[in-house]
């Protein structure tokens, strides 16, 4: 009874010890994100950090919600994990719970290259600010929302990534354009504008655009001059005496606003050089102009801007007549016969019609040249930006934002019951599940025999390797007077310790029942020299000794049944399952009358997770099986090693003709 209580202790320990090492390989082995995934049907993320710190973009202005330009290639992103048009693109804000409004410009799987606008509000300054990107979501619909990625203070927002008609407003305003601009390919944003010096961009007189005298705005533009020209218009806007133009004189930006024929202009600092990207931009509040050049202060003005309603270009010079107060602003591109006039087609601005009153042509400031060179990513808004909201927009836009917005690796879903995973989990059918169920209790069971079998063998192993070498320093003149105390302590040579150690040995067991055999042949107070068996006698306790050995190999290969059953047992339920979850799917089918991959896909593939489990469950069992039964042919040989050793030795001690060991005792006295 002791000996079963200390083996179902045993048993025991051997289960805790099971699922404590299950527990922890989950926990090694199984992804661990840093927060909860934002939704499970997203197999792929990565985090983004906009880094307005010191050691980033270094803005410590404020900056406030603004549209981040988030850049994909192949090094930062997995295009093949993402659905083609990039409609599976999802972003989040640091808490991994709010979704962000974004659009797309352009996303190109083939390529490599994605430029996504993404509306990241409240940026801090001096500060990183996380956001998370996910993706790998087939199913995925389109979300995308350009209208949403800006605020409504924004008046117009081109890209410049139309072909062969006028741009479109991105903001809530539609202004779109009036006119057809040429492509620039491989420009600083995806595609960008080509403006030759004679034909501009005509922008809308809408009244979401008209311009009040004491109203607040902020221009911003990239440009990328192919020479220096002198007096070159990048943005005007004239109505009559009063105007607003923004350009560059020999490569030095500058803003020129007119009041009733008076021109103000910001002083010239270092000009730019041609060829390259350059940011402009300028805000207009309180009275005060303020020009930026690749975000950082260039010039200004105190100036009182004009109220204009009328017609703009991009890349020309403009001359409007302010039409009367009654008169609706124009809505469609200038005809012929109205006060507005679109640029020449010789390369200068059109020359503005004679009005009746003649003072007003006479005051009327002289045209400028058109600008020569490429333009990207222009916008307008109804509201004075701050210093921080210009300096990171060129530094989120320019050619190296690296500093800026830099991205993690990626993450893949860590959840089981997430992903394709989870879509073929809640296709398996009740069979299916009832099989899954057997093949788990069976991994279990071989699990729980693979760790016993182990621990066994391996306390067998230690136990035989301490008996054997006590065994051979023993120098006993007959085995059959040693007691069972002295026969578990070796004649009294071992520690009660190391006697206790090696009664788990299998050699142990052997030797005593040697001992056992001797004693019930021999009289017990005999002299040495009368103790002689015969060999009729050695060859009883031979058969004992071999009884012996088969009852210690039925304890080594105790319960190794299972694992044979879960080798062989497991792929074949495994098997039945596939089989039976196909004949449902099919059937299903041939119910329905719907033929289609989307409809079997998700069955078969529920089917083949019988197939799976059943190999779960064998290779394991499989690789432990062998494992083990190598240590039980070892541990057998050490056995009948062992017998053979002590029957050899027994002879050598109870033969007939064996020395007088008391008279060799005492011829040595």
């Amino acid at each position: 009874m002791a000996r079963q209580s200390r083996r179902g202790a045993r048993a025991a320990a051997n289960v805790k010890t099971f699922l404590l090492l299950a527990l922890v390989a989950v926990l090694t082995f199984a992804p661990q994100p840093a927060k909860a995934w934002w939704n499970d049907d997203w197999q792929m993320r990565k985090k983004i950090t906009i880094d307005a710190s010191a050691t980033g973009g270094n803005i410590t202005d404020a900056i406030g919600t603004t549209p981040v330009l988030v850049r994909l290639h192949p090094g930062n992103f997995r295009f093949s994990a993402a659905k083609e048009d990039g409609s599976d693109l999802r972003f989040v804000a640091g808490d991994d719970k709010t979704p962000l409004k974004h659009h797309i410009e352009k996303f190109d799987g083939l390529l490599g290259e994605g430029l996504v606008w993404v509306a990241v509000p409240n940026l801090q300054a001096g500060a990183k600010t996380d956001l998370w990107l996910y993706y790998g979501n087939k199913k995925a619909a389109a979300t995308a929302d350009a209208k949403g990625t800006y605020d409504t203070d924004t008046m117009l927002v081109y890209h410049f990534g139309e072909r062969g008609t006028p741009s479109l407003d991105s903001s809530v305003w539609a202004n779109n354009a009036q006119s057809v601009g040429q492509p620039a390919e491989g420009s600083l944003i995806g595609l960008g504008l080509r403006l030759d010096g004679r034909n501009a961009l005509t922008l809308p007189a809408s009244s979401s655009l008209a311009m009040t005298s004491d109203g607040a705005w902020t221009y911003s533009l990239w440009i990328k001059p192919a020479a220096l020209q002198p007096n070159a218009a990048l943005y005007s806007r004239r109505d009559g005496a009063n105007g607003f133009v923004v350009g560059l004189d020999n490569g030095a930006p500058f803003v020129e606003v007119t009041n009733a024929g008076a021109a103000q202009r910001t002083a010239a600092a270092a000009p730019i050089a041609a060829g390259g990207w350059h940011h402009i931009a300028l805000v207009v509040a309180a009275g005060q102009v303020t020009l930026y050049l690749d975000g950082a202060v260039y010039g200004s003005l105190a100036a009182t801007v004009p109220a204009l309603n009328t017609l703009a270009l991009v890349g020309a010079d403009s001359q409007v007549v302010s039409p009367a107060p009654a008169t609706p602003a124009p809505s469609a591109s200038p005809q012929a016969d109205t006060p507005a006039a679109a640029p020449a087609a010789d390369g200068g601005a059109a020359p503005v019609p004679e009005a009746s009153p003649d003072a007003a042509a006479a005051a009327a400031p002289a045209a400028m040249a058109g600008f020569v060179g490429d333009i990207d990513e222009l916008e307008i808004a109804k509201v004075a930006r701050s210093p921080g909201f210009i300096r990171f927009a060129a530094a989120d836009q320019g050619t190296d934002p690296s500093r800026l917005i830099s991205f993690s690796v990626d993450e893949e879903t860590a959840s089981w019951l997430s992903g394709y995973f989870a879509v073929i989990l809640k296709s398996v059918t009740i069979d299916g599940w009832v099989v899954i169920g057997m093949l788990l209790v069976m991994a279990a069971l071989s699990w729980v025999v693979m760790l016993d079998r182990a621990s066994y063998l391996n306390r067998q192993a230690k136990a035989n390797a301490r008996f054997v070498k006590s065994f051979h320093e023993l120098d006993l003149d007959f085995l059959e007077t040693c007691e069972d105390e002295e026969v578990a302590t070796l004649g009294g040579r071992l520690a009660a310790g190391d006697a206790r150690k090696i009664r788990a040995s299998s050699l142990y067991r052997v030797y005593h029942i040697g001992t056992a055999e001797i004693r019930r042949r021999l009289a017990r107070r005999r002299t040495a020299s009368a103790a002689v068996l015969s060999a009729a006698s050695i060859a009883s306790i031979r058969a004992a000794l071999d009884a012996g050995v088969v009852k210690e190999m039925q304890n080594l290969n105790r319960l190794m049944v299972i694992l044979t059953i879960a080798i062989s047992g497991g792929p074949f339920l495994g098997l039945l399952g596939t089989v039976v979850g196909v004949m449902i799917t099919f059937a299903a089918i041939a119910a329905s009358g719907d033929v289609n991959v989307n409809a079997i896909a998700p069955g078969i593939a529920a089917a083949l997770v019988a197939t799976v489990t059943g190999l779960g469950v064998a290779i394991p069992a499989l690789f432990g099986y062998n494992y083990l039964i190598s240590k039980i042919k070892n541990l057998t040989s050490d056995i009948q090693v062992f017998v053979d050793e002590l029957v050899t030795r027994m002879a050598e001690l109870y033969s007939a003709d064996r020395p007088d060991p008391v008279e060799q005792r005492m011829a040595a006295e």
